[in-house]
């Protein structure tokens, strides 16, 4: 079989290019191209109008492959006639911490249940991690959109569902994602993921599924009670300051109770040492999400307001 390994380097300023070019001198068919863009949607569209082959792999750091992955992604493929295919997210953490985040990452409470998160499922889905295509089905497409910086891969996914094209899922195709290990790391990432997502909803009209807009409803909600509680706190409106107080410890111990039952549930199917750590990683899953999404609502109303422009800042806090 006839294939090339096409690394998209992202102007690294570090041994990278070094390291890189050592290794495709070595080894003829890996070839080492510039990304000047240096964000990962920039980098696959120049991998990918560089490739030769009929069909593209993507592969992406942070995450170990295994022996068979290429050909069971081929297989699988042709034998189910669809134009995406791709394996659950498997996790390999190290340590406690890193534990606890890839043990939330598989709970329904935490990411709401897409299929990918389920080792275990086999069909058809929305989108899958990474993923294999035939070349032409990518250029049809029109390749992943270079306007956003995360999210790339889901929308490009939306975009061939509603037109019509087919993803599978199958639990033979093995990868094993290294999750963060600080807690900082996951806040950070899952605020882009929010953030990078109104942009696929502004795109589209319409979110590829309604549980992306709960962590953004339960922040919001939370931010409305907490001004409603400062606002009336001087007693006027008469008598609001305790309504409004009330539905705020409501909805704070409705999570902490549901936070709680995740945890004890989530515990039991992996580590029970990682009770400690669970509620505080459902929490930042969740807060980092809907801040994350929040402000891309307020980026997409500067813009519409016209009083903002440049997307330049923006981009630059998730390179």
């Amino acid at each position: 079989m006839n294939w090339e390994a096409i690394l998209a380097d992202g102007m690294s300023d570090d041994r990278t290019p070094e390291i890189l070019q050592s290794y495709s001198s070595r080894y003829p068919r890996l070839r080492v191209i510039a990304n000047p863009g240096r964000i990962v949607s920039t980098g696959l569209n120049a991998a990918i109008r560089a490739a030769r082959g009929e069909f593209i792999l993507r592969m992406d750091a942070h995450t170990r492959y295994a022996t068979d992955y290429c050909r069971r992604c081929l297989e699988i493929l042709e034998m189910t006639r669809s134009d995406n295919v791709g394996g659950p997210v498997r996790s390999d953490p190290h340590g406690i911490r890193a534990r606890a985040i890839a043990a939330a990452y598989h709970s329904r409470f935490s990411t709401g249940g897409a299929r990918f998160h389920d080792t275990q499922y086999e069909g058809w889905v929305d989108t899958v991690p990474y993923g294999c295509w035939r070349k032409k089905t990518l250029l049809q497409l029109g390749l992943f959109d270079e306007a956003l910086v995360r999210n790339q891969d889901d929308e490009l996914n939306l975009r061939l569902v509603r037109g019509g094209g087919r993803i599978w899922q199958s639990s033979a195709i093995r990868s094993w994602y290294t999750p963060r290990s600080r807690l900082s790391d996951l806040c950070r990432q899952y605020f882009q993921y929010g953030f990078w997502k109104v942009a696929v909803i502004r795109k589209h009209r319409l979110p590829a599924s309604w549980r992306h807009l709960v962590p953004v409803a339960f922040v919001l909600a939370n931010t409305v009670l907490i001004i409603g509680m400062a606002v009336t706190f001087a007693g006027w409106p008469a008598g609001w300051f305790r309504f409004v107080a009330r539905l705020w410890l409501v909805l704070a111990f409705a999570y902490a109770g549901a936070t709680l039952i995740a945890s004890v549930i989530t515990a039991r199917q992996h580590e029970l040492g990682l009770l400690t750590c669970l509620p505080v990683v459902f929490a930042s899953y969740h807060i980092s999400y809907g801040l994350g999404f929040t402000a891309g609502l307020f980026r997409h109303a500067l813009r519409t307001a016209g009083r903002f422009e440049d997307d330049s800042a923006f981009a630059r806090i998730t390179r």
